[in-house]
């Protein structure tokens, strides 16, 4: 072999050997890439594991905020049957922009032997119903001896677009049959504009003809019905809707009603609230006719639809924007103010609110994202001194706590249930710190010890984390939150027989479906709340939370709060 030859063998080898080390490095550095892909990957799975399963907040930022309480006196009082809802009288043909809502809702056809009507009533032990609407005004009473037919609401050219409607005494009969069997207090709204004329481009003149109102209320007590009140009109102050009265003449009616009252219920320990005007506050007409009534009436009630039409395409944007809803303040200020100057013992209610008039707006005010506005308003009226809250409508049109069709609880009827179940009567001055998307109220809980806070968050995006100072109370003190202990909610649902070792508090946490803002299935604490086969309205039942956790309001949800620990000494 020659030289030449060895020489060109080594440098092969050579080449060889590099060539291998090449393929080695190459398979090494390719492995640890793999190794360290697989690495993040697992640690990506475990962490968002381990924040899933210590929080049900969802994606997007999380908030630090704070809420205040003034705990040393009360803003305010409500009734314990604060929660009231309406019935109607409109007929089936009543449609608005190309939909007809209200199906067989109305006093005089809605079905009373409906299993889960009944139930969902009883539930409240007892709601206040208010039986009225537009078309009170246009209803007459059956009388004995009367030799006119009494006959239904039909369609025409006339106001409100139905002809006059007659109450037949049979079917007063089947609906106090029924309320009493519900557990119901009633309120009936009278025809105001009975014996008036009514002028095309100016107010319905003259005095109330009260002999048909007369007639029902002396069959209502020898029947021995019980009416919580009587509401004379609908809707006829200031401007009004259809026509409209004058302060002086409207003083005067309800001074008539008053009489009425007093003479026909003589005799009777507690005689039935005189209510009125029913209509949209206008501060100048409220202030002459709440001057003019202050020894006639008991109750001042007035409608509240600030949403606008029910065909407004931005209801929702609406109903999550804070200063829309701040707006409404100003109602309940002024008439509040209104009462405390006139020297009238009158005290004010909401007597009817649905947010969006003409029957509301399907899917929206029927659906989750319009108990953001519901309970803001409940909240805001008690703050106010509101003593009774009538939402529009019990059953019918796009905005009933129940389904038109099924009578299905829409979402806004598990608000109002807990509501009812956990606010007590006093009002506590309530503030928040930290985002202006938390709307914050509280109140002494009811039937048992501590607070009551309620927490509505209006962002889509953003968990908060509430923290409760505890100044004013005379309880033990809220702990602070460790430093190492991870702001994620800790639920522990507490099953009989177990042993709580720390102090908690109980949070009801309402969502929608699917987080669907539209969605007319309303999640408590991560469960359907459905009605059973028999129409029985579920439990609702909270979850245990230490007090040493923050609370958790998740984006788009509302949080209802029962706190023993913060004790007040106006809530003892």
């Amino acid at each position: 072999m020659s030289v030449n030859t060895t020489v060109a063998l080594a440098a092969d080898k050579k080449k060889g050997i590099e060539a291998v080390r090449k393929i080695l490095l190459y398979w090494m550095i390719s492995s640890l890439f793999v190794i360290l892909c697989v690495c993040f990957w697992l640690y990506w799975i475990i962490h968002s594991s381990s924040v899933a399963s210590q929080s049900t907040i969802g994606p997007g930022k999380v908030i630090e905020g704070t809420v205040f309480i003034n705990g040393t006196t009360s803003i305010g009082r409500i009734d314990d049957d604060f929660i009231c809802a309406t019935l109607d009288w409109w007929p089936p043909e009543k449609c608005d922009y190309g939909t007809c809502s209200w199906g067989r809702t109305s006093l005089l056809n809605l079905d009373l032997n409906n299993v889960i009507l009944l139930n969902a009533i009883q539930a409240f032990s007892p709601l206040k119903i208010r039986l009225g609407g537009t078309l009170q005004d246009k209803v007459i009473y059956e009388r004995a001896g009367n030799q006119k037919p009494c006959t239904p609401f039909v369609q025409s050219n006339s106001m409100f677009g139905f002809s006059e409607g007659c109450l037949p005494m049979s079917r007063w009969d089947e609906l106090n049959i029924f309320f009493k069997k519900a557990g119901a207090v009633v309120v009936f709204g009278l025809n105001e504009l009975s014996g008036k004329t009514i002028n095309s481009q100016g107010p319905a003149v003259g005095a109330w003809n009260s002999s048909d109102a007369e007639s029902l209320m002396r069959y209502t007590v020898n029947k021995g019905y019980t009416i919580h009140g009587w509401e004379l009109g609908n809707e006829l102050s200031g401007k009004g809707i259809g026509t409209r009265v004058s302060a002086d003449q409207y003083a005067s009616d309800i001074n008539t009603l008053q009489d009425k009252v007093q003479n026909i219920y003589a005799g009777f320990d507690v005689k039935p609230q005189v209510m009125g005007p029913g209509g949209f506050f206008e501060a100048d007409w409220f202030t002459q006719f709440i001057e003019k009534t202050t020894k006639s009436l008991q109750v001042v009630t007035h409608h509240i639809y600030k949403l606008g039409p029910g065909n407004n395409d931005h209801l929702i944007d609406e109903i999550l924007d804070p200063s829309r809803l701040d707006s409404v303040s100003q109602t309940f200020s002024r008439l509040q103010t209104i009462l405390k100057n006139s020297g009238t013992q009158a005290v004010a209610w909401v007597g009817e609110a649905g947010g969006a008039y003409n029957s509301g707006h399907d899917l929206v005010t029927n659906a989750f994202v319009f108990s953001f506005w519901y309970l803001d308003q409940l909240g805001m009226a008690s703050s106010f001194d509101t003593k009774t809250y009538c939402r529009q409508s019990l059953v019918g049109g796009n905005y009933g706590l129940l389904n038109t069709d099924t009578f299905v609880p829409n979402p806004d009827y598990y608000s109002a249930l807990l509501w009812h179940r956990l606010m007590g009567n006093n009002v506590l001055s309530t503030s928040f710190s930290g985002t202006n998307k938390i709307r914050a109220y509280a109140h002494c809980s009811k039937n048992t010890q501590g607070i009551t806070l309620l927490l509505i968050n209006l962002e889509g995006n953003a968990t908060v984390q509430v923290h409760v100072p505890n100044e004013n109370a005379t309880g033990p003190s809220i702990l602070s939150l460790p430093e190492n202990q991870n702001p994620g909610t800790n639920f522990s649902t507490v099953s009989r027989g177990s042993k709580i070792v720390d102090i908690t508090r109980e949070e009801y946490h309402l969502t929608a479906k699917d987080r669907d803002l539209h969605s007319q299935t309303m999640l408590l604490n991560g469960k359907m709340l459905t009605v059973d086969s028999s129409g029985v309205i579920p439990p609702l039942e909270p979850i245990n939370v230490s007090q040493s956790n923050p609370i958790t309001v998740a984006p788009f949800s509302i949080v209802f709060v029962q706190i023993p620990y913060i004790n007040f000494s106006i809530c003892n």
